[in-house]
C-alpha cells in the first residue's frame, strides 16, 4: 500500500506505532492498552468502555462507573477538557478544567457518577428535556439510560466543574487490515507537521483509546471519511473539509483545540458530520463553521465551545459561493463564548452571495454567556457584506436559562468584520420554541432600512416561562406581541406574525422549490433536503433507494447510498395546514 498522502505513516506503521504505545496506557479497572467490553454473545445489552493513554490530562472531580443490569461496574476514565469565559470587567478570558467521560452501548447501561467533593446537596441532568430520573446517596448519583445521550450532570447548579458524558452508540469498526483504512491504534499519535491529510477514497480510523495530536485534512478529495471512538488532542484546530466532497466525520471528541476551530467545512458538497464532541478554550474557538458548502448534515452532536457553536457563512478567506441546504438536528449547543449559532456574518460584498435553505431542528441550548450586546443572541441572524439570509427554519428547540445575552437576535447589519451591509432577511419560521429563565436581555428585531429588511418572519408556538405568545393573546390592547417577549423591532421589519399552535401559517398549499434531480454515491453519505413554500410542517419520501431515509420533520433525505447503480424515480412530499405538494425526483446512484 503506498503511503497515505501527508501522514508520513503507512497503515502498516500506525499499526506498529499503535502497538509499542499500548504499554504505555493506564485504565484502573481495565487492561492496559485495551477497550473493555461487557458483550455477552446473544445480550442485547453491550458496554465499551475505552483507556485513556498515560499523557492525557485525567480530571478527578468524578469517578464514573457504568454497567449492564444486574452486570459487572466498570470504570470509566474521565479526561479533563477546559472552558473559557470572558472577564466582562478586563476582556480576559477566564479558563477552567471540566470533566468529559465517555462509553459506547446498546440497550440499557446503569451508570454511577461519584463527586469527590463529598455529599451532594442538589444534582440536575441536562438537558432537561431528557427528564432523566436519577437517584441521590451521599455523594452519589445514579440513573439508567436506554438510547445514546450526550448529558451534562452538575452538583449544586455548577456548570463549570461538572460532567459530560458521552454514553454513545456501539460502532461498527472496519477491519485493521483493509487497504483503504489509515488506522491509529490506541496510544498518543504524532504525526509529520502535525496534520493528516485524507486521500480520496480513504477512512482515517481513531480506535477507541487512540489519542491523535495531529489535525485531520480533507482538501480537495472525494469519498473519504474520519471515524471512530478516538480522541484529537491538543492540535491547531482538529478537522478540516475544503474544496471536497462525499466526506464523513463520525464519532469523534475534539478535545481542546490549542488554536482555531473543532470543525471547518468550505467550499464543499456533501458533507456529513455526526456524534461530534467538541471543546474549546481557545481564542476565536469555534466548534463548526459552514463556509459557501452545500448539502451538509450536522447531526447529534454536543458542542461546548468559547465561540459561537455552529456558525454558517458565505464567503470568507479562500471560500466563495451561496451557502445552501444546511441541516442541523437532534443536538446540543453550549456555547461559555459569543453564539450558540450564527449565521451570515461573512460573505463577499463584491459579488453578493445567499445563505439559504437552512435548518434547526430538535436542538437543546444549555448556555449562552456573551457580555456584548452586538454578539448576543442564542440564534443570531446577522447578515453582513451584502449576503442575503433566506428560507430558515428553526424548529423544536428548547433553550434553557442561560447567563448572558439574548434569545434572538436577527440584524441585517454592518460592523467591523463587515466592508458593507447585508441584503436582508427573508422567510423564516421559527416553530416550537421555548425558552425557560430569568437572564435573556431583549431580544433583537432589525432590519437596515427600507431596502435591507427583515421581511415575512413568522413565530409559531413561541413559549416563553409557559406562556405562549402571540398577536391573539389576552393582553391590553395598546400592547404590541412583541412587548409581551420582550422583543423589539425595528420600522424595517414587515410580515412579523406571531401565532398559536392551532393557527394555520398559510393559507396557500406549499409549492416544493427543490431539485427535481440528485445524485448519489453508491456506499457514501448523501443529504438531499426538501423545500418548499408556504411554510411546511412535514415532509415525506416514497420510493427512496436502500439506505436512505427520509426525516418527516426536517424534509432531509439523507443515509448511506447501498443500492444498485442506477436511476430511481421518487416521490417527495410537502404538506401544510392547507394541502400537500408532490415532486417527483429522479435520483441516480453512482458508483465511486
Amino acid at each position: 500500500m503506498a503511503e497515505p498522502q501527508g501522514t508520513g505513516l503507512t497503515r502498516r506503521t500506525v499499526l506498529q506505532a499503535a502497538g509499542a504505545t499500548a504499554a504505555a496506557y493506564s485504565l484502573i479497572g481495565a487492561a492496559a492498552g485495551t477497550a473493555r467490553a461487557d458483550d455477552t454473545p446473544g445480550a442485547s445489552d453491550r458496554l465499551v468502555v475505552y483507556p485513556i493513554p498515560t499523557g492525557v490530562p485525567l480530571n478527578t472531580s468524578f469517578s464514573v462507573k457504568a454497567r449492564k443490569p444486574g452486570g459487572e461496574w466498570q470504570t470509566v476514565p474521565v479526561v479533563r477538557a477546559r472552558t473559557k469565559t470572558i472577564n466582562e470587567k478586563t476582556g480576559a478570558g477566564i479558563v477552567r478544567s471540566s470533566s468529559v467521560a465517555s462509553l459506547d452501548f446498546s440497550g440499557t447501561v446503569e451508570v454511577e457518577v461519584t463527586s469527590s467533593k463529598g455529599a451532594i446537596g442538589s444534582a440536575r441532568i441536562r438537558p432537561l428535556s431528557y427528564d432523566i430520573p436519577h437517584e441521590v446517596s451521599g455523594d452519589t448519583i445514579t440513573f439508567s439510560l436506554t438510547e445514546p445521550r450526550n448529558l451534562s450532570i452538575e452538583i449544586g447548579g455548577d456548570i463549570y466543574d461538572n460532567l459530560h458524558l458521552h454514553a454513545n452508540p456501539i460502532e461498527a469498526q472496519p477491519e485493521e487490515d483493509d487497504p483503504d483504512v489509515i488506522y491509529f491504534g490506541p496510544g498518543i499519535h504524532t504525526v509529520p507537521n502535525n496534520v493528516v491529510k485524507v486521500p480520496s477514497g480513504k477512512t482515517v480510523y481513531l480506535a477507541g483509546g487512540a489519542v491523535l495530536k495531529a489535525r485531520v485534512e480533507f482538501v480537495n478529495v472525494e469519498n473519504a471519511r474520519l471515524l471512530g471512538r478516538g480522541i484529537i488532542w491538543d492540535s491547531d484546530a482538529a478537522t478540516l473539509v475544503a474544496f471536497s466532497k462525499n466526506i464523513e466525520i463520525d464519532g469523534i471528541l475534539a478535545l481542546n483545540p490549542k488554536t482555531g476551530y473543532s470543525c471547518t467545512i468550505g467550499q464543499s458538497k456533501q458533507v456529513t458530520v455526526r456524534n461530534l464532541h467538541s471543546y474549546s478554550f481557545g481564542q476565536w474557538g469555534d466548534g463548526i463553521d459552514v463556509f459557501s458548502s452545500e448539502d451538509v448534515l450536522i447531526e447529534g452532536v454536543f458542542m461546548r465551545n468559547s465561540d459561537d457553536c455552529i456558525a454558517i457563512y458565505a464567503h470568507r478567506w479562500d471560500y466563495y459561493g451561496d451557502c445552501r441546504n444546511v441541516t442541523v438536528r437532534n443536538s446540543t449547543l453550549w456555547a461559555d463564548v459569543a453564539h450558540p449559532v450564527n449565521m451570515g456574518t461573512h460573505g463577499n460584498p463584491d459579488k453578493p452571495e445567499v445563505i439559504e435553505n437552512i435548518v434547526f431542528s430538535n436542538i437543546d441550548v444549555l448556555q449562552h454567556r456573551e457580555p456584548q450586546v452586538l454578539y448576543q443572541g442564542c440564534f443570531a441572524l446577522n447578515p453582513g457584506d451584502r449576503n442575503l439570509i433566506r428560507n430558515v427554519r428553526i424548529q423544536d428547540v428548547r433553550v434553557e436559562d442561560f447567563t448572558w445575552g439574548q434569545l434572538i437576535n436577527m440584524r441585517v447589519m454592518a460592523n467591523r468584520y463587515n466592508a458593507a451591509p447585508g441584503r436582508g432577511i427573508e422567510d423564516v419560521y421559527v416553530r416550537n420554541l421555548t425558552y425557560d429563565g430569568t437572564h435573556a436581555n431583549m431580544a433583537i428585531l432589525t432590519g437596515y432600512d427600507a431596502d435591507r429588511p427583515i421581511k415575512n418572519l413568522t413565530f409559531q408556538n413561541l413559549a416563553i416561562n409557559g406562556t405562549v405568545v402571540y398577536d391573539k393573546m389576552r393582553k391590553p390592547g395598546w400592547y404590541l406581541t412583541t412587548d409581551m417577549v420582550p422583543m423589539f423591532a425595528n420600522e424595517h421589519v414587515k410580515d412579523l406574525r406571531f401565532l398559536d399552535a392551532a393557527t394555520p401559517a398559510s393559507t396557500v398549499a406549499p409549492e416544493i422549490t427543490s431539485p427535481d434531480q440528485a445524485t448519489a454515491i453508491k456506499n457514501q453519505v448523501f443529504n438531499h433536503l426538501i423545500t418548499a413554500s408556504a411554510l411546511p410542517t412535514s415532509f415525506n419520501a416514497e420510493g427512496l433507494p436502500k439506505g436512505l431515509d427520509i426525516d418527516t420533520a426536517t424534509g432531509l433525505i439523507s443515509g448511506t447510498a447501498e443500492d444498485n447503480v442506477g436511476s430511481f424515480t421518487v416521490t417527495v412530499s410537502a404538506t401544510n395546514s392547507v394541502g400537500t405538494a408532490t415532486q417527483t425526483v429522479t435520483l441516480t446512484i453512482q458508483h465511486a
